[in-house]
């Protein structure tokens, strides 16, 4: 269902982002994200001068390579467009996050290596929404992944042995519910599974 039709307005600000997921030959994985901000009016800028509309202002691009536990084994950024000359010349301090993996802590190491004066900021948020689009590609795509390349498939990636962290993380993916039953039968806690285990049928 779209949203609501709006108030009457004046469009003056876009932020694209876009995330791909890749499987690499050597059977690791790319993660690359892009973010673009473009004015829809001309304006003057110190650093640049005349920047117009539809010209990035910002201009960002990440590429993270993972292994199948999620870990960061190279990182590469770039920055086409800035509101600074300077903007460009961080790019190369994000290898620090090489050896991170993505989960529970992710953000918060992140900001340990990347914050403040270490980071840019725009680079810096791309990496959240690119840890998302990593879930949606290893965990989706890993089977698919490796019989379009011939490899064995690790029925394992489809039978956790430990609760996914997806499960309890929003209201699709209640423990107690129809999506975690269908997809995590082993974790699921609903109204079913308490008849088998009352009955003796299911731990």
């Amino acid at each position: 269902m779209p949203l609501s039709p709006p108030a009457k307005r004046r469009h003056y600000h876009t932020r694209d982002i876009q995330c791909r997921g890749y499987f690499r030959e050597d059977g690791l994985w790319d993660v690359e994200g892009q973010m673009t901000d473009v004015k829809t009016y001309d304006f003057e800028n110190s650093d640049r001068g005349e920047v117009k509309a539809g010209e990035p202002v910002h201009e960002m691009h990440i590429r993270l390579t993972l292994d199948d536990s999620f870990e960061i084994k190279a990182i590469e950024a770039a920055t086409d467009h800035g509101p600074f000359s300077v903007c460009a010349a961080i790019a190369p301090s994000y290898e620090k996050l090489v050896g991170v993996r993505i989960g529970p802590g992710f953000r918060k190491a992140v900001k340990d290596r990347m914050g403040g004066v270490a980071g840019c900021t725009h680079l810096t948020e791309l990496l959240f929404p690119m840890a998302t689009v990593a879930y949606q590609t290893l965990y989706a795509s890993r089977n698919q992944a490796r019989r379009d390349a011939g490899l064995p498939v690790e029925e394992d990636f489809n039978r956790p042995k430990r609760k996914p962290r997806q499960i309890d993380s929003c209201h699709a993916l209640r423990a107690d519910g129809p999506v975690v039953r269908e997809q995590w039968p082993d974790f699921y806690t609903g109204p079913e599974r308490a008849e088998r285990r009352a009955e003796g049928g299911d731990a």
